[in-house]
């Protein structure tokens, strides 16, 4: 199973007021292992770049100058994601940014039935907690040291690793290597092995109940079996 994990930086928030796509970054996944594929394309979008949205990602109009036009990456793009169901954070407003342009370029638009929203999965999984991408990395003890500001690649590849955390785990498939489920089975392709919880799950014994057992086999005197060597 292919899946694309996926994310865009913009102007602002509306397409229909004139706000475009400045940067899209994704990570293919097959069999919920990455494969170490992945794209990246800063756009051009026409237009000057709002302060608010430059505080958010820092792309300015200076360094968005020379790069392509959407319409020129559009066929590129279309063809890395193919088929595959689209992993993205908020599904509702990428997806309405990325048809928006494939519509200005006389493209195909991308069902809405291809994405899978993790904002969605979250909110379902956790209900009444916060539930951003810093918010899930910090729950499932994913590092995000490095995001400083939003970019569409890192976010993708941060998203990979809070999706699979989502659905059960880095391998919930039960794979026994990532190889296996690689294309190609290249064992050299990518390392996405487990790794140890940054904290230790907290103990299911309170420091009261283990005084208090304490205590219990005490008053049971010397004969009392715990007491007997084993």
């Amino acid at each position: 199973m292919r899946e694309i994990v996926l994310d865009t930086e913009t102007t602002g928030l509306d397409p229909q007021t004139g706000d475009r796509i400045v940067e899209i970054g994704a990570v293919e996944l097959f069999n919920h292992l990455p494969t170490g594929r992945t794209y990246h394309q800063y756009i051009n979008p026409q237009r000057e770049m709002p302060t608010e949205a430059f505080e958010v990602h820092g792309l300015g109009d200076e360094f968005l100058r020379d790069k392509p036009v959407f319409e020129k990456i559009a066929t590129q793009f279309l063809e890395f994601i193919g088929e595959a169901t689209l992993v993205i954070h908020n599904a509702a407003f990428d997806m309405k940014f990325l048809n928006a342009e494939l519509g200005w370029a006389g493209l195909p638009l991308i069902p809405n039935s291809q994405a899978l929203d993790t904002l969605a999965i979250a909110r379902k999984k956790f209900p009444g907690s916060p539930n951003s991408l810093d918010a899930l990395c910090r729950r499932f003890g994913i590092d995000n040291s490095s995001r400083t500001l939003h970019g569409a690649l890192l976010d993708s590849e941060i998203l990979a690793e809070v999706y699979l955390e989502l659905i059960g785990g880095r391998q919930p498939d039960f794979g026994l290597s990532g190889a296996a489920s690689t294309p190609g089975g290249d064992r050299n392709a990518v390392d996405w092995r487990p790794r140890a919880r940054p904290q230790p799950l907290p103990g299911r014994i309170s420091d009261a109940e283990t005084a208090a057992h304490a205590a219990f086999v005490e008053s049971l005197g010397e004969d009392a079996l715990w007491k007997k060597p084993g």
